[in-house]
Protein backbone atom coordinates (compact mmCIF):
# COMPACT_ATOMS: atom_id res chain seq x y z
CA UNK A 1 0.00 0.00 0.00
CA UNK A 2 1.19 3.49 -0.75
CA UNK A 3 0.22 6.72 0.98
CA UNK A 4 1.01 10.11 -0.47
CA UNK A 5 1.37 13.37 1.48
CA UNK A 6 1.30 16.41 -0.81
CA UNK A 7 4.00 19.01 -0.24
CA UNK A 8 5.79 17.03 2.48
CA UNK A 9 8.70 15.77 0.34
CA UNK A 10 12.09 17.29 -0.46
CA UNK A 11 12.32 20.95 -1.40
CA UNK A 12 12.23 21.64 -5.12
CA UNK A 13 15.33 22.80 -7.01
CA UNK A 14 16.24 26.48 -6.62
CA UNK A 15 13.81 26.93 -3.69
CA UNK A 16 10.85 25.46 -5.57
CA UNK A 17 7.75 23.86 -4.13
CA UNK A 18 8.41 20.73 -2.03
CA UNK A 19 7.49 17.46 -3.65
CA UNK A 20 5.22 14.75 -2.31
CA UNK A 21 6.22 12.31 0.39
CA UNK A 22 5.40 8.75 -0.68
CA UNK A 23 5.04 6.24 2.18
CA UNK A 24 5.25 2.58 1.25
CA UNK A 25 3.56 0.22 3.73
CA UNK A 26 4.69 -3.38 3.56
CA UNK A 27 2.78 -6.12 5.37
CA UNK A 28 4.73 -8.90 7.04
CA UNK A 29 2.88 -12.25 7.03
CA UNK A 30 1.88 -13.62 10.44
CA UNK A 31 2.77 -17.23 11.19
CA UNK A 32 -0.79 -18.29 12.20
CA UNK A 33 -3.18 -15.51 11.12
CA UNK A 34 -4.05 -14.93 7.46
CA UNK A 35 -5.49 -11.77 5.98
CA UNK A 36 -8.45 -11.82 3.59
CA UNK A 37 -9.34 -8.22 2.83
CA UNK A 38 -10.09 -6.64 6.21
CA UNK A 39 -10.87 -10.00 7.78
CA UNK A 40 -8.41 -12.23 9.62
CA UNK A 41 -8.66 -16.01 9.24
CA UNK A 42 -7.38 -18.47 11.85
CA UNK A 43 -7.35 -22.28 11.63
CA UNK A 44 -8.18 -23.80 15.03
CA UNK A 45 -7.29 -27.48 15.34
CA UNK A 46 -9.13 -29.36 18.09
CA UNK A 47 -9.41 -32.99 19.11
CA UNK A 48 -12.51 -35.08 18.50
CA UNK A 49 -12.94 -35.23 22.28
CA UNK A 50 -12.98 -31.43 22.60
CA UNK A 51 -15.40 -31.21 19.66
CA UNK A 52 -17.77 -33.72 21.25
CA UNK A 53 -17.64 -32.36 24.81
CA UNK A 54 -17.07 -28.66 24.12
CA UNK A 55 -14.51 -26.45 25.85
CA UNK A 56 -13.11 -22.92 26.06
CA UNK A 57 -10.12 -22.03 23.91
CA UNK A 58 -7.83 -19.04 23.58
CA UNK A 59 -7.21 -17.88 20.02
CA UNK A 60 -4.74 -15.27 18.79
CA UNK A 61 -6.05 -11.98 17.41
CA UNK A 62 -4.17 -8.97 16.06
CA UNK A 63 -4.80 -7.29 19.43
CA UNK A 64 -3.68 -10.18 21.66
CA UNK A 65 -5.75 -13.21 22.64
CA UNK A 66 -9.48 -13.83 22.84
CA UNK A 67 -11.33 -16.57 24.68
CA UNK A 68 -13.99 -18.44 22.70
CA UNK A 69 -16.40 -21.22 23.59
CA UNK A 70 -16.57 -24.33 21.46
CA UNK A 71 -20.05 -25.81 21.84
CA UNK A 72 -20.49 -29.54 22.44
CA UNK A 73 -21.05 -31.37 19.15
CA UNK A 74 -19.07 -28.89 17.05
CA UNK A 75 -18.43 -30.26 13.57
CA UNK A 76 -15.25 -29.95 11.54
CA UNK A 77 -15.45 -27.02 9.13
CA UNK A 78 -17.55 -24.84 11.45
CA UNK A 79 -16.84 -21.15 11.03
CA UNK A 80 -16.89 -18.86 14.07
CA UNK A 81 -16.84 -15.08 13.74
CA UNK A 82 -15.31 -12.56 16.15
CA UNK A 83 -16.87 -9.23 15.17
CA UNK A 84 -14.49 -6.28 14.95
CA UNK A 85 -11.32 -8.32 15.54
CA UNK A 86 -9.96 -7.86 12.02
CA UNK A 87 -8.00 -5.14 10.22
CA UNK A 88 -9.13 -1.51 10.63
CA UNK A 89 -10.48 0.04 7.44
CA UNK A 90 -8.59 3.05 6.10
CA UNK A 91 -10.38 6.37 6.71
CA UNK A 92 -13.04 4.65 8.81
CA UNK A 93 -13.69 3.49 12.34
CA UNK A 94 -14.90 0.08 11.16
CA UNK A 95 -12.88 -3.10 11.41
CA UNK A 96 -13.07 -6.44 9.71
CA UNK A 97 -13.84 -9.66 11.60
CA UNK A 98 -11.77 -12.63 12.64
CA UNK A 99 -13.03 -15.86 11.13
CA UNK A 100 -12.09 -19.02 13.04
CA UNK A 101 -12.17 -22.20 10.98
CA UNK A 102 -12.58 -25.22 13.27
CA UNK A 103 -10.70 -28.34 12.15
CA UNK A 104 -11.05 -31.61 14.03
CA UNK A 105 -7.70 -33.33 14.28
CA UNK A 106 -7.67 -37.11 14.00
CA UNK A 107 -4.63 -38.93 15.40
CA UNK A 108 -2.64 -40.95 12.87
CA UNK A 109 -1.21 -43.48 15.31
CA UNK A 110 -3.07 -45.03 18.25
CA UNK A 111 -1.90 -47.14 21.13
CA UNK A 112 -3.65 -50.48 21.57
CA UNK A 113 -5.55 -49.09 24.58
CA UNK A 114 -6.77 -46.07 22.57
CA UNK A 115 -7.76 -48.33 19.69
CA UNK A 116 -9.78 -50.56 22.06
CA UNK A 117 -11.62 -47.55 23.51
CA UNK A 118 -12.51 -46.29 20.05
CA UNK A 119 -13.63 -49.74 18.92
CA UNK A 120 -16.06 -49.81 21.86
CA UNK A 121 -17.44 -46.41 20.82
CA UNK A 122 -17.76 -47.38 17.13
CA UNK A 123 -21.01 -49.29 17.71
CA UNK A 124 -22.62 -46.42 19.65
CA UNK A 125 -25.38 -44.67 17.64
CA UNK A 126 -23.90 -41.29 18.63
CA UNK A 127 -20.76 -42.07 16.65
CA UNK A 128 -22.59 -42.86 13.39
CA UNK A 129 -22.68 -39.90 10.98
CA UNK A 130 -26.21 -38.47 10.94
CA UNK A 131 -26.13 -35.13 9.13
CA UNK A 132 -29.33 -33.15 9.52
CA UNK A 133 -31.09 -31.05 6.91
CA UNK A 134 -29.61 -27.88 8.43
CA UNK A 135 -26.05 -29.22 8.45
CA UNK A 136 -24.12 -27.66 5.58
CA UNK A 137 -21.07 -29.06 3.86
CA UNK A 138 -17.74 -27.27 4.03
CA UNK A 139 -18.21 -25.99 0.46
CA UNK A 140 -21.69 -24.61 1.21
CA UNK A 141 -20.27 -22.77 4.23
CA UNK A 142 -17.44 -21.32 2.16
CA UNK A 143 -19.87 -20.26 -0.56
CA UNK A 144 -21.97 -18.42 2.04
CA UNK A 145 -18.85 -16.82 3.54
CA UNK A 146 -17.77 -15.32 0.22
CA UNK A 147 -21.23 -14.11 -0.84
Amino acid sequence: MQLSMSGKGNAGPNGGIPGDLIILIEEIPHETLKREGNNIVYDLHISIIDAALGFSAEVPTIDGKAKIKIEPGTQSGKLLRLKGKGIPEINSYQRGDEIIHVNIWTPKALSSEERDLLEKLRSSPNFKPQPGKNDKSFFEKMKEYFE
